[in-house]
């Protein structure tokens, strides 16, 4: 778990991780130049299971220490949590069915969360080619998503130290790469509540997706009433979930429904919105059809057999082409 400046929340990301129902597990948190009241905030848990690393600022987002704390990480697998999101309680459990067939790597749903409480589930499919080829072009997955096996990579500090963003998603291609003939595992649950990074200063996270469902839910009053929970401007977005994952039960499984619900909902509204048109295609496609069913069926047809005229019938047709005042003026 890398943290820089977010005293604020990192105590109830550590607080999520450690509320697994899988326990047994090492939470590194990375303390990336991290600002004052980090480390008290992550060392008030009492837990042999954390170490803390108090490291000075490395270039970008401190993808230098991260490798510096995988380095001494002891795991068969490897996962991360970002210092602002949440874990569902059966988030580790959950990733590690994934890896159960085999696979070197595997990734659950996150629920996107805007900065007024609006949540939205990110479907990405990597099981669909169409989909594993976008995501090889651009990230559509949280970094806490993920867990994969530690000699997937022959190094641990497999983190690339040399580029300004998007590390995580270039070590997953990394993966992809080293292990052609193992598929990714999709697990098909929301287990993360990824929130908006303060740095971002936006709404929707600056990704058009969750953009798209926020201008959804401002217009629809059917939206799910547990996807838009009010937030309290004096409280943290974290916070008021961390309450409600807490405090609230069957929580967890409420959410998920409402999130599987929505996808359902708007997948329907998509077909009814789109019958009219589909109706206009297949009755174009129908015409099209007709008109190269004749088409062929009078190519298939014998020629036409002229008729055989007798000099008598001849002449009277040519006698019928003689203009009629020609002929009146031959009778005059």
């Amino acid at each position: 778990m890398p943290t820089h400046c977010r005293p604020d929340v990192v105590g109830l990301a550590v607080e999520s991780v450690l509320n697994q129902t899988f326990g047994d597990f090492e939470l590194l948190v990375v303390g990336d130049g991290a600002t004052p009241g980090t480390a008290q905030a992550v060392q008030q848990f009492d837990d042999p299971r954390i170490r803390y690393f108090d490291l000075p600022k490395a270039p970008y987002f401190g993808y230098a220490n991260r490798n510096v704390a995988l380095s001494e990480s002891r795991g068969e697998l490897i996962g991360f949590a970002a210092d602002d999101d949440l874990l569902f309680p059966d988030h580790l459990e959950t990733l590690l069915r994934g890896l159960e067939s085999g696979a070197a790597i595997t990734y659950s749903q996150a629920l996107w969360v805007s900065t007024d409480g609006i949540v939205a589930p990110f479907l990405t499919n990597l099981e669909f080619q169409d989909e594993m080829d976008a995501f090889r072009r651009g990230n559509t997955i949280a970094a806490s998503c993920f867990l994969y096996r530690a000699d997937a990579l022959p190094n641990r500090d497999a983190w690339p130290e040399d580029v300004p963003s998007a590390a995580d998603w270039r070590l997953w291609n990394r993966i992809l790469d080293a292990n052609p003939q193992s598929r990714i595992a999709y697990c098909r649950t929301p287990t993360v509540l990824h929130f908006s990074a303060r740095r971002k200063a936006s709404r929707h996270s600056a990704m058009p997706q969750l953009a798209e469902f926020i201008a959804i839910a401002d217009s629809a009053a059917w939206w799910p009433d547990a996807l838009r929970v009010p937030i309290d401007p004096d409280r943290t977005e974290q916070e008021t979930f961390a309450d409600l994952m807490g405090s609230t039960p069957g929580w967890c499984s409420h959410i998920r429904q409402a999130s599987a619900d929505l996808a359902a909902r708007l997948a329907w509204d998509e077909i009814r919105h789109n019958r009219a048109a589909t109706n206009r295609r297949l009755q174009a496609l129908t015409g099209q059809l007709a008109a190269k069913d004749a088409e062929l069926a009078a190519r298939a047809a014998p020629p036409a057999v002229r008729p055989v005229r007798t000099p008598a019938q001849r002449i009277a047709a040519e006698i019928r082409r003689i203009p009629r005042n020609i002929i009146r003026l031959f009778r005059g």
